[in-house]
């Protein structure tokens, strides 16, 4: 399984395809999650703005995907 960073959460699931190089493009994006091709913690998703959070786990063309909370790397 490949661990997935995000900056911040929440982040909308289409994004996070588009930015992960998953699919080409938004609009790609947007069309597998709307035909029920992606799957978020073991459900077919559909939605393509669903919220994800950290520990989220995507599932696409028979890849798994764990969304994780980038660590912070300010001090103080």
């Amino acid at each position: 399984m490949r661990e997935i960073e995000i900056s911040r959460e929440p982040a909308e699931l289409y994004k996070i395809l588009k930015f992960e190089n998953m699919v080409n493009s938004g609009g790609e994006a947007k069309y597998v999650i709307s035909e029920g091709m992606v799957r978020v913690n073991g459900e077919i998703e559909t939605r393509k703005r669903k919220k994800i959070f950290s520990g989220d786990v995507i599932e696409f063309k028979q890849e798994r995907f764990r969304v994780q909370i980038m660590p912070s790397t300010l001090s103080f």
